[in-house]
């Protein structure tokens, strides 16, 4: 416990003695419950990112339409499942939470929750930056109630913010009338997302206790949203702030006291290296971070042809310890992020990447920055429109969509696939248009009768995806090769080609064509090819988009 003390004693250096006292009461209070032990990831764990009504069922509560879809047509490929915020939410997609403790009824309650734990590994989501302008936390605030008196940022507006860092091009602070009279209070992300001020231990206790509640409700991994964000100083960016890093470390700390194997996810759409910061120092922060340049670095590869940038970018990943690992995705419920690409995308590479997005049907998302201007912050589109021409034919299509999941499963990490993605989805512009919210574009909810005859129809561009990508999530969960945390070797074959090595004595070699070339390797292989089990003796050609998984000879 001495180092728990010490984490809180570089947060609150003051009130260390009385905020240790507080911890341990909490750590008494949750350690008797029966959590489950997890063990550390390995190449079974696949992640599906949905929302909790993504597939939804009239008259059927949607967790209960999610379960159903999933037990009977994706078990045996996905065994983890994330549910962005389940909570009763006023804005942004749920991201606004009202209530941390409760479900949001349209979804069911906490015992669907447990029921979809039963068959499936849970990931939740945490959104601990910031509550709903009508949370009570809130509520009581603006009444003037003692208890909440400093769990909110009130700001002088007089003063200079020109460094803080901002995600969004709205204002940072906001007026509220409260009980005593007018207050300013700090908003990063709009005025119904009120940032909750960790300068208060109260906040971070209840806090704590909300994460350990996650943890009892089923949570093998719990995702800490804009968690960068969490401690603010005048005069700084207010992002990855030391505080911050402290404060994740204590709550790794407390949960692994308490719900051993229960794993923290942070989540920091910002620069490589601030982004990898958030591992520590491999054993005392998060387990797992968001591999951010991925997406973004994938889809410049399929839209010039030339996967250099790519493999650059692979070749300089330091390895991950073995309690640290990398949580890949092409896909989510946000944009493909820009800021992730500074220092190995130029400006004229990622002005390609919005050009190509608007042609094809994307939008973008914008932030301000410190002199008042603009840039882009994010690019909105369906990754299978991005990769794809608007005139390609759905075959065309899927053998794009593919190759790019290739690329993701072959990575050193553990792998998730947003459920547009699994399912072959195209851009939903119209209802980002007439909602005015750019991320709608790939946030469509599915009708299930409809999404089960479209996935099940031989042919469909559905079903050509949806097979495609369980197949290989078959092969790939067979195969320690693919462990998370098994070896990686990137390979420089041809610029055309993302090419790798995973594995310690029985090697996978994994190439991709993200050209529209014919390209050959002039090299003798040998081996089997792992998606169609044909053997391989010689000279490799890849058509256009073409992959191969080959379980290598031992050289």
């Amino acid at each position: 416990m001495e180092i728990i003390k010490e984490y809180i004693k570089n947060i609150y250096p003051e009130q260390y003695e009385k905020v240790y006292a507080d911890v341990n009461s909490l750590i008494d209070k949750w350690k008797s419950k029966d959590f489950k032990d997890y063990p550390w990831i390995n190449q079974n764990d696949v992640v599906l990112i949905t929302y909790g009504d993504a597939i939804f069922n009239e008259n059927e509560k949607s967790l209960e339409t999610l379960a159903k879809f999933l037990k009977n047509y994706a078990k045996e490929c996905i065994n983890i499942v994330h549910l962005l915020p389940i909570c009763p939410y006023t804005s942004d997609d749920g991201f606004s939470v009202v209530d941390f403790r409760q479900v949001d009824q349209k979804l069911g309650d906490w015992e669907d929750v447990k029921n979809l734990g039963e068959d499936f590994d849970l990931m939740l989501d945490a959104v601990i930056n910031h509550v709903s302008k009508s949370s009570v936390y809130f509520q009581e605030f603006l009444n003037s109630n003692p208890k909440y008196k400093n769990f909110f940022i009130e700001a002088d507006p007089s003063l200079d913010y020109s460094k803080v860092t901002r995600p969004r091009t709205l204002p940072l602070l906001t007026e509220f009338q409260t009980k005593d009279g007018i207050s300013n209070i700090w908003t990063t992300f709009s005025d119904d997302q009120i940032d909750l001020n960790y300068k208060e231990p109260q906040v971070l206790l209840e806090v704590l206790d909300i994460l350990l509640f996650y943890a009892e409700m089923g949570a093998r991994f719990t995702r800490l949203d804009a968690v960068g964000f969490i401690w603010k100083e005048l005069e700084s960016s207010c992002m990855h702030l030391p505080q911050t890093h402290e404060i994740i470390k204590l709550a790794r700390a407390v949960i692994n006291a308490c719900a051993p194997g229960a794993n923290i996810i942070t989540e920091t759409n910002v620069a490589h290296k601030e982004n990898i910061s958030y591992f520590g120092n491999g054993y005392d922060e998060a387990a797992l971070v968001y591999q951010f340049p991925l997406p973004p670095l994938t889809l410049y590869s399929f839209i010039t042809g030339n996967a250099e940038k790519l493999t650059d970018w692979a070749m300089s990943l330091e390895e991950t310890t073995s309690a640290t690992s990398f949580f890949n995705f092409l896909a989510s419920h946000d944009g493909i992020g820009l800021r992730p690409t500074e220092g190995i995308l130029s400006d004229d590479d990622r002005n390609l990447l919005l050009e190509e997005t608007q042609r094809k049907g994307g939008l973008i998302g914008w932030r301000n920055l410190p002199d008042g201007s603009k840039t882009a912050y994010e690019l909105n589109i369906n990754y299978m429109d991005a990769i794809s021409e608007p005139e390609d034919a759905d075959e065309e299509r899927c053998k794009k969509t593919l190759a790019a999941h290739a690329i993701l499963l072959s990575l050193a990490g553990m792998p998730a696939i947003y459920y547009h993605s699994l399912f072959g989805s195209r851009n939903n512009r119209k209802e980002a248009i007439e909602s005015g919210i750019n991320r709608r574009i790939n946030r469509e909810k599915l009708e299930f009768d409809t999404l089960v005859k479209e996935c099940n129809t031989e042919g469909s561009l559905r079903n050509i995806v949806f097979e495609g990508i369980k197949n290989m999530l078959k092969v790939r969960r067979n195969n320690p090769a693919f462990s998370p945390n098994a070896k990686q070797e990137i390979l420089k074959l041809d610029k055309r080609l993302f090419a790798l090595k995973r594995g310690e004595k029985n090697k996978v070699l994994t190439i991709i064509n993200v050209s529209a070339e014919n390209v050959e390797i002039e090299k003798e292989i040998q081996g089997i090819n792992l998606i169609t089990g044909k053997k391989i003796n010689g000279n490799l050609k890849l058509e256009p988009y073409e992959f191969y998984w080959i379980q290598i000879e031992e050289e």
